[in-house]
């Protein structure tokens, strides 16, 4: 990289991992800008001659554009600008490991991309949504970025038209994976941005699927700021639009039912989770059932104990002990400790419907602790926690006390 400063190649990389020209580059900076801001940007082209000397690293960026790079990639400033190299320039050795194996199999193969080079990304990508499930997001986040970055640079490279197809569907399974994990961090703009990409190649791929779940991951994020009614519009776009056997499908139908529960509405919460167990009754376990986009019929069972107690229904107590009894066993040999976190917090809540505060309080506890719920469930204990300190029980001070330790300042 010669003398270039390593912030100049992290803003650079950063931009080639989202698939980024530097015009849209200078657009999506626009986009992230209040409207006084905005006004004040000079105009396109200005912008991006500007963004060329910042990527050469002739001078480094100064506020408005500082800040603004840190809401488009969902980054602090230290780290994005920091002096010295780090972990994101150019990535940790073992996620740059296999994007360099992937490499080389592709020049000791031939000089364009090739069906082998095409099988290894499906499967890295196949790992990376398997691996979602034990992978702190962050963690995740940065692998499927490098492996954004080298779709990036397949994207030229000399291949037939269904080689191009098969790599835009691997590049829009690895965006809508780059988008849940900013979610699970809350990083909404820089997921919002990941979307639209996902969006642009499943229309690309003509990948009806990942169209599908791109809405339905849309539809989440909107549940966990409470916008249920714009998860309600989302979700049932899903469902128009997804493969009727597919998982995106399935799910979609299954978020249904639970933002349905969030609006209080029984008669349709109810409709949802009949209509999931028809979807689901002829469903075998799939090879990989830890894949987060393949459909796992036991994920069903979690999804029901989930809509019920968000419901108030009393039946929710036992069905989320059972569900979560069966994720602590592991009894079908796979550990999904964030399937468990959610269980816990599922179970709480059902006891808290049937007045019983204390185990819900330690439940929480354990689970605010354990040290795998992702930002995008906190809202979730924290509803645990009102309801105790509702209940004005001196338990209810500890809680409070683990949340912050586990939010920080919000």
């Amino acid at each position: 990289m010669g003398n270039v400063p390593a912030w100049a190649v992290r803003l650079r990389a950063a931009r080639r991992g989202e698939l980024w020209t530097q015009r849209e580059m200078a657009r999506q900076l626009a986009e992230a800008a209040d409207p006084r801001t905005r006004a004040r940007l000079p105009e396109r082209d200005s912008l991006i001659r500007t963004i060329k000397d910042w990527e050469a690293g002739k001078h480094q960026p100064k506020d408005p554009y500082r800040l603004l790079y840190c809401r488009v990639f969902g980054m602090e400033e230290a780290e994005l600008f920091s002096e010295e190299p780090d972990s994101t320039t150019p990535g940790p050795p073992h996620f740059a490991d296999e994007i360099e194996a992937l490499e080389l199999a592709r020049r000791v193969a031939a000089s364009d991309v090739g069906t082998e080079t095409l099988d290894r990304l499906e499967l890295a990508v196949d790992d990376l949504a398997m691996a979602y499930q034990g992978t702190p997001p962050a963690e995740l986040l940065e692998r499927v970025r490098q492996h954004l970055s080298y779709v990036s640079h397949l994207v030229d490279a000399k291949k037939t038209f269904a080689e191009h197809r098969r790599l835009l569907t691997a590049g829009g399974w690895l965006a809508l994976l780059a988008s849940t994990c900013h979610i699970d961090l809350r990083q909404f703009e820089a997921a919002r941005t990941w979307l639209r990409t996902t969006a642009q190649l499943a229309e690309y791929a003509e990948h009806a699927e990942i169209a599908a779940w791109c809405l339905e991951t849309e539809a989440w994020q909107a549940v966990t700021t409470g916008d249920y009614r714009r998860a309600l519009t989302l979700t049932q776009g899903a469902q128009a639009i997804a493969p009727r056997t597919s998982s995106a499908y399935i799910q979609a139908t299954a978020q249904e039912g639970r933002i349905w529960a969030r609006l209080g509405s029984g008669p349709e919460t109810r409709d949802a989770l009949n209509r999931v167990a028809r979807l689901v009754s002829p469903l075998s376990v799939p090879e990989h059932p830890e894949h987060h986009y393949r459909y796992d019929p036991s994920k069903s069972e979690a999804y029901v104990a989930t809509t019920l107690s968000w419901l108030g229904d009393p039946a929710a107590e036992p069905y989320a002990r059972q569900v979560l009894t069966r994720l602590e066993s592991a009894a079908d040999g796979l550990v999904r400790p964030r399937r468990a976190a959610s269980a816990r917090l599922d179970l709480a809540l059902a006891l808290l419907a049937t007045d019983q505060p204390d185990e819900a309080g330690q439940l929480a506890l354990t689970t605010m602790t354990s040290g795998v719920l992702v930002p995008s469930n906190y809202w979730r204990a924290r509803e645990v926690i009102g309801a105790i300190e509702t209940r004005r029980m001196p338990e209810a001070a500890e809680l409070r006390e683990a949340y912050r330790e586990l939010s920080g300042p919000e």
